[in-house]
């Protein structure tokens, strides 16, 4: 690691100011690990100041940025440590972890990291809506016409929206059923 804490935060303070993942109970989670566990950090009187939830979120951390920059290598570093412990999906977002997880073995895994195991991305109702229409397709074929009138009708309508394939079958179910 070429870089030190203190530059490190210099560079990732932009990102933390604008991550909306930082709510307000976060940050008081992070001003509290750095008051309790290091008070030489961060006294009792500097976190009930950036702890004042009269002042916006994002103005607090951006002042707890700066009082941390000004403290030097130690506090960078615990407020990184902190910063892993409690909010770890910020932690790994990071532009200088991203850049070092990158930099680290390119050819490792590809740099498409956003990319998740996504099969179908329309929903619930999407998957819901294409199983009633299978059980309905499977009840009617069970069924046959013998037992349900219109069958044969609501498989030649089913057939409007379908592939080639699929249209052509159910299209020559109809057909045979009428002739039947």
């Amino acid at each position: 690691m070429g870089e030190s804490f203190h530059e490190q935060l210099m560079l990732d303070a932009n990102f933390l100011r604008t991550d909306r993942r930082l709510d307000t109970e976060l940050v008081d989670k992070l001003i509290l690990q750095l008051n309790r566990i290091y008070p030489q950090i961060l006294t009792d009187k500097e976190a009930t100041k950036f702890r004042n939830l009269d002042v916006p979120t994002c103005v607090r951390l951006g002042e707890l940025l700066t009082h941390l920059q000004g403290q030097g290598e130690e506090a960078c570093r615990e407020f990184y440590r902190a910063l892993h412990l409690h909010v770890e999906e910020v932690y790994f977002s990071l532009p200088t972890r991203l850049r070092l997880r990158d930099s680290s073995d390119p050819l490792a895994y590809p740099a498409n990291y956003k990319q998740r195991y996504v099969l179908n991305d329309r929903g619930p109702g999407f998957f819901l809506g294409c199983f009633s229409a299978a059980v309905a397709m499977a009840f009617l074929y069970y069924y046959g016409e013998s037992r349900l009138t219109g069958g044969s009708r609501t498989l030649g309508m089913a057939a409007l929206g379908l592939k080639r394939k699929a249209e052509e079958v159910l299209i020559w179910y109809t057909e045979e059923s009428l002739l039947n």
